[in-house]
């Protein structure tokens, strides 16, 4: 029997080779929002890996949507052209499917690269800018409050995540994943933590959901029929009185009824207060009943990072599909070696079919080699 991790996954028209998803994982190393040879070097890496999907980083709509100064945008025609270049070279290479995550990162902007401490950088300094939310609360106590979108800034950024799902389609990206996890943007519309507003956008779940799945339907409106648009959420902010997995659930249903064929599911992020208990697998929990209750086809991710580990999760139908973040970045040949562990068979660039260990004969697919 084929290892459920290797079989095929749909989503919509696009068909996955095998069920192993690289999840968006940002690099902090662009350019005024443009990729650069690191993500050349990064992303060339990963394609190479077997896996069934290669999911971009964090990808902003606009410069102050970003994270920090040094994520990755998609915003104007140089980003564009920068992004291009990079997905050129992986397609000439690798046959590796590419979804892109399109990202507004809200009141956690403005901030240092994490390897420098990650704190806000204030407005008046040299690569930071003022932020804005759904309202006006600060994530840290001691960070300048965002700027309360208005009606007029809902608009803005409803476009701009329109705009750069258009430039997504130019480039030929197959998948769009909206980032409604980890305490940006969208999430802090969902959260009662994050969002006190007393307007349509604000206190009943209806409310809080209604300006995300807005954004959602306006994304699945300008990416052609077939391609498949999906959302990453943090099932709960693992805080009291914050956004719940019950109210994650409902957001399911809402987003299977407009059209989304899967849903990505993280947690946390959201708030300092937070209390996550690790362990191996730790959200496994939230994606099972996540696809118990909708039957929306369900991705987990966190602390997996074991073929065997990830084999049973699928096996015993807790989820559909497995997505690895600091796991591929230890191991960029994961899935090879976990087709190896459970008897299964991957795709492996020509250049590297010698590479095949002799204990593994058919491993790689469709392997040729001559006689001199």
């Amino acid at each position: 029997m084929t290892a459920r991790l290797f079989e095929p996954l749909a989503l919509d028209d696009l068909t996955l080779e095998n069920r192993i998803l690289i999840a968006p994982m940002c690099q902090y190393s662009a350019r005024d929002g443009a990729a650069t040879d690191w993500h050349m070097m990064h992303l060339g890496q990963l394609a190479m890996s077997g896996a069934g999907l290669l999911t971009l980083e964090a990808t902003a709509i606009s410069p102050e949507a970003r994270i920090t100064d040094w994520d990755l945008g998609l915003y104007d025609d140089a980003t564009e052209r920068a992004l291009g270049r990079v997905l050129g070279a992986i397609r000439e290479y690798a046959p590796i499917p590419v979804c892109i995550q399109i990202a507004h990162a809200g009141r956690k902007a403005s901030s240092e690269a994490p390897w420098i401490g990650g704190q806000q950088i204030p407005p008046e300094s040299p690569q930071g800018w003022r932020t804005e939310a759904p309202s006006a609360i600060p994530h840290g106590e001691a960070e300048m409050p965002p700027h309360a979108l208005d009606a007029q800034d809902l608009k803005r950024v409803r476009d701009g995540f329109v705009a750069t799902a258009r430039r997504a389609m130019r480039l030929g990206i197959e998948a769009v994943e909206l980032h409604g996890a980890h305490g940006y943007l969208l999430h802090q519309f969902l959260s009662p933590l994050s969002n006190s507003r007393t307007d349509a956008y604000g206190g009943s779940l209806q409310n809080r959901m209604r300006f995300p799945l807005e954004v959602f339907e306006a994304v699945r409106a300008v990416v052609p029929s077939g391609k498949p648009v999906w959302m990453r959420v943090s099932a709960t902010d693992w805080v009291e009185e914050g956004w719940t997995l019950d109210e994650t659930v409902e957001l399911a249903r809402c987003l299977k009824a407009r059209g989304a064929p899967a849903i990505h599911v993280s947690t946390g992020g959201l708030s300092t207060r937070q209390a996550i208990t690790l362990g191996p697998g730790y959200q496994v929990p939230h994606a099972e009943r996540i696809k118990a209750e909708t039957g929306l086809t369900t991705i987990a991710v966190g602390l997996i990072t074991e073929a065997a580990q990830a084999e049973a999760i699928l096996a015993e139908g807790r989820a559909d599909a497995i997505s690895l973040a600091r796991a591929m970045l230890y191991d960029p040949r994961w899935p090879w070696h976990a087709a190896a562990e459970l008897g299964a068979r991957i795709r492996a660039p020509k250049q590297y079919w010698r590479s095949q260990p002799r204990a593994f004969k058919d491993l790689f697919r469709d392997t040729q080699f001559g006689q001199r």
